[in-house]
């Protein structure tokens, strides 16, 4: 499971795997990669929990690994 990160930190790691944005949306902002789609949640000067960051990068198709090693 990933480690809890800022939203800030995700949406950079985002980036490296050739996502763009973050564009506005209804209520979060959103990147996008041809078709997907991926939610950028904001908790308000938190971070992200460790759970809802290994749903996210499900949803994207990366995996744990690549993602913890692209720092």
């Amino acid at each position: 499971m990933p480690k809890p990160l800022s939203t800030r930190e995700l949406v950079r790691r985002l980036k490296n795997f050739g996502f763009f944005g973050p564009f506005s949306g209804g209520k979060h902002e959103y990147m996008t990669k041809d078709s997907l789609c991926v939610v950028v949640p904001n908790p308000h000067g938190g971070d992200i929990s460790g759970n809802l960051i290994g749903k996210l990068i499900r949803q994207a198709g990366i995996s744990a690994k690549d993602f913890e090693n692209n720092k």
